[in-house]
């Protein structure tokens, strides 16, 4: 016989064989041993998932020569060397007929059949009618059916299998039993490629595998025909074909995830130019703009999936490095954000199968995502708070922060007035110990009162320099420099100031994104963040905070504290892409807690008796407190 493709030829012939149904395999090996055989079967489900495969699996077990529990067959597994089964599995089996439905869908085909039916089987046990595509039988072809397949003959099986179950009439399906396939997961189709690999001496790189996998979409028989295409394509060294991402991503048409991290790391940065200079190299390299859209709504939705479960979730069918790559975007954007960019990208695609000029649309779509970063929550403007400036009732969305040429004017002195509390912040003025509203308005001026918040300093001390100002910053600042810094220096020195040494230090990053954190209201981010250890990872900061939990982590830096603390890197020119993890294999322990200001939450916390009981108890030490009611 000439070559067979690697889906015919490694076609499962046993039950155990099968990837990814045992929902269905032991269900039907279950009734062969207990000899509970229906009459009619629907296979349903996705593509090249094993379908028509276990149906002939069925046709040989129950057709077998060799009885259940001999030697030859121990299990309801057919034996695979008898005369029926080797006839099945070659297709000329007299008393299995496998009938394409497709071009088979008439009411004379149908009738044909049904009269055969009532004939016994020439050889075997049973007679087998396997009707692959179903579905596209018609009703009245259906309907001459219908009497046959309510009360066959013992003799004569049913066994249909489809890809759209929903238009089988339910008449039929009643009478049927059902079993929806499950798609092959991402694992069991790696496990597969790289079984095949090695028995065709094929050498191939695990991101290779994983490429294949991926683009097999949970279809094993896609999976085995790209494979069998890029081995084709692949070249030879000491004869054996060699398999690379690169060589198969250009087989198949598609961008390395690498690309579509850079065009939102552009987005993230509001960077329009640079997006549209990636996109442009994108389009003359011979890239459709569908295809671009297309797969970056993939990526998109594995952005939004590692946002939500983290890296290792089972969500992601992906390989190690894009799960990395994933998680590395996700931290750039918050959850809503992500989403509202996969819903303008979807659109974007949808726009693009009716629409002549694809690339302007194109273009046009990703511009949007830059422009929908300037979107603010509605949370935030109904408490007024702005998007990355501090906590002003009123000030205007789109009001920059002040900067080191621009200091921030003093508010004038106005008789105290009842303060507008935001529906969102708990009552009695709980946006943190000391805190305070002052509302001020000029006189004569019809403008509405702009409300000023003063934070109580306990976050500031988490955030003492132990290290001299750089000459650039002590420039900025008005400090002499080799000058530390002290509480005073960083009540009057603006963060902006930072951002003028060309490579700001840890502790100036620390410094100025703890401000920011005190100014947006994240006090206890602020003090958290402050007792962590900060470090650089490649291109990442990697804060790492001892004492405290992933829950209680992700409860006091959520995504308003994640926006801020990213938005501030921007502005420095520091890494984007940030990680905050607990402290457990730290490279620096947990520093104990700054002694409590007068008047603080940590004064109260710590004076509180059943704080102090528990600590006699389990000879303990508070290592920070955190102010749940902020948000």
């Amino acid at each position: 016989m000439g070559y067979q493709v690697l889906a015919r030829k490694y076609r499962p012939q046993r039950f155990a064989d099968v990837a990814g149904q045992d929902h269905v395999t032991r269900t039907l090996m279950n009734a062969l041993s207990q000899n509970r055989i229906a009459h009619g079967y629907i296979f349903s489900g996705h593509r090249g998932i094993g379908k028509t495969t276990i149906a002939r699996i069925v046709a040989q077990a129950l057709n077998c020569r060799t009885e259940i529990g001999s030697p030859e067959r121990p299990t309801p597994e057919p034996c695979g060397t008898c005369v029926s089964c080797t006839e099945i599995r070659q297709g000329n089996a007299v008393d299995v007929i496998e009938i394409d439905a497709a071009t088979n869908r008439g009411i004379d085909e149908i009738r044909e059949l049904r009269d055969a039916a009532r004939y016994a089987p020439s050889r075997d046990r049973y007679k087998i009618y396997i009707l692959d595509e179903a579905h596209q039988i018609t009703d009245a072809a259906f309907n001459a059916l219908l009497k046959t397949l309510e009360e066959p003959p013992a003799h004569v099986i049913f066994m249909m299998a489809t890809t759209q179950p929903e238009d089988i009439p339910q008449t039929i399906r009643s009478r049927c039993q059902h079993f929806s396939f499950h798609a092959v997961k991402f694992d069991d189709i790696l496990a597969q490629l790289k079984m095949i690999a090695g028995n065709e001496e094929v050498t191939a790189e695990d991101d290779a595998l994983a490429l294949l996998a991926e683009a097999g979409d949970g279809s094993m028989r896609d999976a085995l025909s790209i494979m069998d295409q890029a081995i084709a394509s692949a070249p030879v060294e000491n004869g054996r074909a060699v398999l690379s991402s690169a060589q198969i991503r250009e087989l198949m048409g598609a961008v390395p995830n690498a690309v579509f991290e850079r065009l939102l790391e552009a987005v993230a940065a509001g960077q329009s130019a640079e997006l549209m200079e990636q996109l442009n190299l994108l389009v003359n390299a011979g890239h459709s703009p569908s295809s671009l859209a297309r797969q970056m709504v993939r990526y998109l939705r594995n952005t939004l999936m590692a946002k939500l479960g983290g890296e290792q979730t089972e969500l992601l069918q992906i390989s190690g490095d894009e799960r990395a790559r994933a998680v590395r975007t996700a931290l750039l954007f918050t959850e809503e954000e992500i989403t509202r960019n996969l819903q303008i990208v979807l659109r974007t695609f949808d726009d693009l199968n009716y629409r002549q000029e694809q690339r302007f649309h194109l273009e046009l779509g990703l511009l949007k995502l830059i422009h929908a970063q300037r979107l603010l929550p509605i949370e935030e403007l109904l408490s007024g708070v702005a998007a990355g400036g501090g906590l002003r009732s009123g000030a205007p969305a789109s009001a920059p922060r002040p900067t080191a040429s621009a200091p921030r004017p003093a508010a004038p002195s106005a008789p105290a007035a009842t303060p507008a509390l935001s529906p969102f912040g708990p009552a009695g003025g709980g946006w943190g110990s000391g805190a305070k509203m002052e509302s001020s308005s000029q006189s004569g001026s019809s403008a509405s009162p702009v409300a000023t918040m003063e934070r109580a300093p306990a976050a500031v001390s988490a955030f003492q320099g132990t290290t001299p100002f750089p000459a650039a910053t002590a420039q900025a600042t008005g400090f002499a420099a080799g000058e530390t810094l002290t509480e005073g220096a960083l009540a009057v020195a603006p963060r902006a100031a930072v951002a003028a040494t060309s490579l700001p230090s840890i502790e100036a990053i620390r410094h100025a994104v703890g401000c920011a954190l005190v100014e947006g209201g994240h006090v206890s981010a602020a003090q958290l963040l402050g007792a962590g250890a900060w470090t650089l990872d490649g291109g990442s900061l990697r804060i790492e905070v001892a004492g405290m939990g992933k829950k209680m982590l992700a409860l006091t830096i959520n995504a308003a504290a994640e926006k801020i603390i990213r938005q501030e890197l921007q502005r420095l020119g520091a890494p984007s892409r940030f990680l905050v993890v607990p402290g457990e294999g730290a490279a620096q322990p947990a520093a104990p807690m700054a002694p409590p200001l007068a008047g603080s939450i940590q004064e109260a916390a710590l004076a509180n008796p059943l704080v102090q009981r528990a600590r006699e108890i389990f000879k303990a030490e508070v290592r920070s407190v955190v102010d749940l009611r902020q948000k």
